[in-house]
């Protein structure tokens, strides 16, 4: 008896073996690929690895024997879509990672295609008959996290028996596990293996997908009473809770749109002689239904006061965009309940349909480099540092060197050259950093020393004080705000610092500290800081000097401050 489920898609005993082949050869060419012995891997290599995972794991998913080439296609088209997506998104950043949103989109975009093509592979042609699609996309959510799990069994049991053997003196398994090339092959074999085996028996995989959507309608009530009670709650608790929280409003209510729609499909199956027959159930799949459109306005009212207040970067014109979907589904169930009132998934599950098909147009869109979202953020970043909304300090230098892409790192270069002369330090300081937080260090570095230098004294004529030894004076804390300080200049490359630890102007004077600082030494070299010694008036009018001694010893006022000193 064939344990298929669809006799269309014939029988294929093999199939196991050749999936476990395939993604073992998938796996080793991923390691070879992504191996590097100081841990970095050039936007080439990354790219090839995209290709190999994805065009493997496209083709695992979406072939049979029926139409067998079409899957093959696909798999290819879809790897070098994404491998390309990858290797843009390399030269985006200045780490050269491929991990950026329009790779995530991509990847978003070949999730949703799989059912859609698996469909028009059945169909031969383009039609989408809900039943067929719907049940395309949870079986691949259910197989894959089956083939996952069983992955996970997998390297249990070979650790198991690696220390078995291992116990009486054979160690060569887990030698092999410990090497990475071996894990990834054994890693592949497994998941390959798993999917294709539940493939060729989806009968056991339709009744797993029918449990799942089981347990997923039962939680659809209690998601659909408290989401209708937290909207209910608005008019009397008001928004600026929302905007308090200290998560993020715009993506606490996304994630719950998100979580409404999947509990509703569970809810509404495949068609109307699938759907649940609980009225609770069907009550609570409508309500689902009607909740999305008011959690999707107010995650866009709270991304739009994130946006007003702190301009667009890459990540809010993406969170926009999610916005704007969450928005058109939940203008999809508005109007099926309108046309379909109780019966609403009748109207539902083909607008869902045409959904499905744009959000993959529209997600491969903004993944191709076609629409520059660090062009669109460096302008609406700077336009508020130009009109004075942030100040100089406080805009995030980092953002535009690390997050905005060449359009970001083009905008600081040209401040550094042309801008006004206090940011000119702050934009090249963030075009020289290799760490982002290394960056708001140097700023607040920067702006540190203009402070420095507005108060601090020159105690030896002809002294000029560069921005480093500023920047020194600065990083060390030795001048603080509300103390008084001054400087001297020592020779070779060496200042003295003096500072009091008390107020101007305090009646009895103030226990004064010096430091030395080598500029000729790095950074990182530690401050002497000899103990206090003297207590004196008022530092910005005190005689300093430096005597001879059997060192050298500082007077202020007269009186001798800490140690002698060579």
């Amino acid at each position: 008896m064939s344990e298929r489920l669809d006799a269309q898609t014939q029988e294929w005993p093999l199939r196991p073996w050749i999936m476990a082949a395939l993604a073992a050869i998938a796996g080793l060419l991923f390691h070879l690929l992504t191996d590097s012995d100081d841990g970095s891997v050039s936007a080439a290599r990354q790219a090839g690895a995209t290709f190999v995972a994805i065009a493997t794991l496209s083709f695992l998913v979406t072939v049979e024997r029926l139409r067998w080439p079409w899957a093959f296609a696909f798999a290819l088209g879809w790897g070098l879509v994404i491998a390309f997506v990858g290797w843009f998104s390399a030269g985006y950043n200045r780490e050269g990672e491929i991990f950026e949103w329009p790779y995530f989109s991509a990847l978003f975009a070949v999730i949703v295609a799989a059912p859609l093509f698996q469909t028009i592979r059945d169909e031969g042609a383009w039609r989408f008959p809900y039943g067929r699609l719907h049940s395309h996309a949870w079986a691949d959510a259910v197989i894959g996290a089956a083939s996952l799990f069983f992955t996970g069994v997998t390297f249990l049991l070979a650790w198991l028996i690696a220390g078995l053997f291992d116990l009486i003196g054979i160690d060569l398994l887990k030698e092999l596990l410990r090497d990475e090339w071996f894990d990834w092959i054994l890693a592949g074999f497994a998941f390959g293996g798993a999917f294709g085996l539940l493939r060729e028996r989806d009968r056991l995989v339709a009744t797993l997908q029918r449990l799942v959507m089981v347990v997923f309608s039962v939680l659809a009530p209690v998601l659909a009473l408290a989401l209708v009670v937290f909207l209910l709650s608005i008019p009397f608790t008001g928004l600026q809770g929302l905007w308090d929280s200290w998560v993020s409003a715009a993506g606490l209510l996304l994630a719950a749109s998100a979580g409404a729609i999947l509990l509703a499909n569970a809810v509404i199956a495949d068609g109307r002689d699938e759907r649940a027959t609980n009225p609770v159930l069907l009550w609570s799949a409508l309500a689902l239904a009607a909740v999305v459109l008011p959690l999707a306005v107010l995650a866009g009212l709270a991304m739009g006061i994130r946006i007003n207040e702190y301009g667009w970067t890459p990540e809010r014109i993406w969170g926009a965009i999610a916005v704007g979907v969450a928005i058109a589904y939940g203008l999809a169930g508005w109007w099926s309940i309108w046309r379909g009132r109780r019966d609403f998934d009748d109207p539902l599950r083909p607008a869902q349909t045409n959904l499905a098909i744009a959000v993959c147009g529209v997600a491969l869109f903004l993944a191709l480099p076609i629409l520059d979202f660090g062009a669109i953020s460096a302008r609406s970043q700077l336009a508020r540092l130009e009109s004075g909304r942030v100040e100089p300090q406080k805009f995030d230098w980092a953002a535009m060197a690390f997050d905005f892409g060449p359009a970001g790192r083009k905008r600081l270069a040209d401040i550094a050259r042309t801008g006004p002369a206090g940011w000119r330090a702050m934009a090249a300081s963030a075009l020289k950093a290799t760490k982002r937080w290394t960056i708001s260090e140097r700023t607040r570095a920067v702006v540190e020393a203009d402070e420095v230098a507005k108060r601090i004294r020159v105690a030896s004529p002809g002294l000029r004080l560069t921005p480093e030894a500023l920047r020194r004076i600065a990083q060390r804390r030795l001048c603080p705000p509300n103390i008084e300080c001054a400087v001297l200049d020592m020779g070779r490359s060496r200042l003295l610092v003096v500072m009091s630890d008390e107020n101007p102007g305090d009646p009895i004077g103030g226990i004064v500290m010096s430091a030395v600082i080598d500029l000729s030494q790095p950074a990182d070299v530690e401050v002497a800081r000899p103990k206090p010694a003297a207590r004196v008036g008022d530092l910005s009018t005190a005689r300093i000097e430096v005597r001879p001694a059997p060192g050298r010893q500082l007077y202020v006022d007269g009186q001798p401050v800490g140690e002698p000193f060579e």
